[in-house]
């Protein structure tokens, strides 16, 4: 572990904090699960009748269901057999047309590596805000290229998912003078991971920062940590990538005499 990635020695163990927070109920399990597809079928009934503007608001809710259970999925903190977890993660990720297997395996090297080199994920954060707006069109694929590199045990399902995304592209511009509303779809999911770079790299992550509880920041308020999901705590996540995501607001509540102890200063926003 590099100096940059220096965690420091006093930080709580999950023993101090509670081991109440690794727990995942089967409603919990459930809901996370179920969220992403509740979120398709939403925009598939709004685009059914013809109201544009909730079916895209569906997008959104879609991504931030994706996201979250994609994440935990990869952390493997929703208690499901491994088997399950592979399985749930591929499709969750194929409703936006993602490489789930590609961002384990990237991500996971994010958790490794940030703020050091060989970290294709936590990439932007090391630019201005427009180099990681001007990173979001080549993104995911720069992520994939390096698992199919770096992971050749994922190539199957890195293979797999590449060619459902290549198929349901091919299939929305087939379909597009009859089904229109497929290609709506494909279109706003991937215009819509072009914001990955900028929202869930360079805004979360400080790559300056001396330690780790600077290089990744957190975010607190009455709305907004709820309307995206509890993923607003990303300094707890870097800290105690075990905790599953239902848990981060607690989590926060139990570490902050410690982060005020040391001088960290929460980003506030509703």
């Amino acid at each position: 572990m590099s100096a940059r990635h220096y965690v420091p020695d006093d930080l709580p163990t999950l023993e101090a904090l509670g081991y109440d927070l690794l727990t995942t109920t089967t409603a919990q399990r459930v809901r996370s699960l179920v969220r992403p597809f509740a979120w398709a079928l939403a925009y598939a009934v709004f685009a059914g009748l013809g109201w544009w503007i909730p079916a895209v608001l569906s997008i959104a809710g879609l991504f931030l269901g994706v996201v979250a259970t994609t994440h935990d999925l990869v952390h493997r903190t929703l208690g499901l057999p491994r088997w399950l977890s592979e399985v749930a993660m591929a499709l969750v990720g194929m409703l936006v047309l993602e490489s789930a297997h590609a961002y384990r395996a990237t991500h996971l090297q994010h958790h490794r590596t940030f703020p050091d080199d060989d970290d294709p994920e936590g990439d932007p954060a090391h630019g201005s805000w427009w180099r990681a707006l001007l990173a979001g069109p080549t993104f995911l694929y720069r992520l994939w290229g390096w698992a199919w590199r770096r992971v050749p045990e994922e190539r199957g399902w890195l293979l797999l998912e590449a060619g459902w995304f290549l198929g349901v592209v091919a299939l929305a511009v087939a379909l597009w003078p009859a089904v229109p509303a497929l290609g709506v779809y494909v279109a706003l999911v991937i215009v819509g991971s072009w914001t990955y770079p900028l929202t869930t790299v360079y805004l979360p992550h400080d790559a300056t920062a001396a330690d780790a509880l600077r290089q990744t920041k957190t975010l607190r308020g009455r709305c907004a940590p709820r309307l995206l999901l509890e993923l607003s705590y990303h300094l707890e996540h870097h800290l105690y990538p075990a905790v599953p995501s239902h848990h981060y607001a607690e989590l926060s509540r139990r570490l902050e005499p410690y982060l005020e102890a040391h001088g960290v200063e929460p980003v506030r926003f509703w």
